[in-house]
């Protein structure tokens, strides 16, 4: 079922705090009893653009690119599951059962030519919902962001500057301290592992705040965290081979070795993935360098196999 709607008053902007955009429909979509906020742009006849958020972002996060996009495509973001204007919080948080909700947004809003792009958090759904439902994607991309279980995964939990993933797994604690001091907190990340401090705007700080600002919505982003354990097994135990063309991008800022993750991917069965990285970029690569990542999704969707022009570029 959908409740469709508009967005009243003429304060919206752009997460680059440009002007309003009145480009989107706002929705709500409910699949067994959770409700997504869904939000959409361009024609419902065109093939279809999917975008999920990582954390600690909503849908606001995609708000710049998918205004180009939309001129093509039909693009569609989400607050995922108990996160901003997506209310209902899930019993597991765990990728594999989130890319199950995904899916009936995908079902439900009739998307034709779905391609799933993830971004954080949202890339390691990406890389769930490509094995539990293999060919019903026509591409999938998977941007920022190690998948639990896959080359380099191990590598990537012992290095010291991602100390907040053993920190959001501890139960309860990160909430009774950072609840209350959103705003510093999220900051430090923003700035600490973006190209240039900065580039996240105020007015994208603000609402993702705002996304998280519920106790239950706090507690569901540290739960994804909480579920990597469970993300580790469901992985290492996918064994299908997957066909769909997909893209894996990284910042150069953020000084991951290329390659390293595309021969995890392919191991693990992606047998078409190609990568690129992304210039002058750290980890939050849509809000850094919207441009390019337009671009960069605009000629992998009009490759037909996937393939980019200067692909693996390391």
């Amino acid at each position: 079922m959908k409740k469709e709607f508009f967005i009243k008053g003429g304060n919206k902007q752009m997460a680059g705090d440009e002007a309003p955009s009145k480009l989107f429909r706002h929705r709500q979509v409910e699949r067994e009893g959770v409700a997504i906020h869904v939000v959409t742009g361009g024609t419902e006849q065109k093939p279809a653009i999917l975008f999920l958020h990582g954390w600690p972002q909503n849908w606001t996060e995609f708000e710049a690119i998918m205004i180009p996009l939309s001129e093509n495509y039909h693009v569609v973001a989400i607050d995922l599951p108990g996160i901003g204007d997506s209310t209902t919080p899930l019993i597991s948080n765990d990728k594999r059962n989130i890319a199950k909700y995904v899916r009936g947004v995908v079902k439900e809003l009739n998307l034709i030519e779905p391609t799933l792009v993830g971004h954080d958090v949202g890339g390691q759904i990406v890389y769930a919902y490509l094995h539990a439902f293999p060919g019903e994607l026509a591409r999938a991309v998977i941007m920022n962001v190690a998948i639990p279980g896959i080359d380099p995964w191990s590598e990537v939990k012992r290095n010291p500057y991602i100390w907040h993933f053993a920190f959001h797994a501890i139960p309860d604690l990160p909430e009774k301290l950072i609840s209350g001091n959103l705003s510093d907190y999220f900051a430090y990340f923003y700035d600490a592992i973006a190209a240039k401090p900065g580039s996240i705007s105020e007015y994208a700080r603000a609402k993702y705040v705002e996304a998280y600002t519920r106790p239950e919505a706090l507690k569901t982003g540290l739960e994804w965290y909480r579920s990597f354990p469970q993300d580790e097994k469901d992985n290492m135990n996918f064994k299908d081979s997957i066909s769909t063309p997909v893209l894996y991008l990284r910042g150069d800022r953020e000084h991951a070795i290329l390659e390293n993750y595309l021969r995890g991917l392919r191991e693990s069965g992606l047998h078409k993935v190609t990568g690129r990285i992304i210039s002058n970029c750290g980890h939050w690569a849509p809000e850094e360098q919207p441009d390019e990542v337009v671009s960069v999704l605009q000629e992998f969707m009009a490759s037909g196999d996937g393939s980019l022009k200067n692909g693996e570029n390391r």
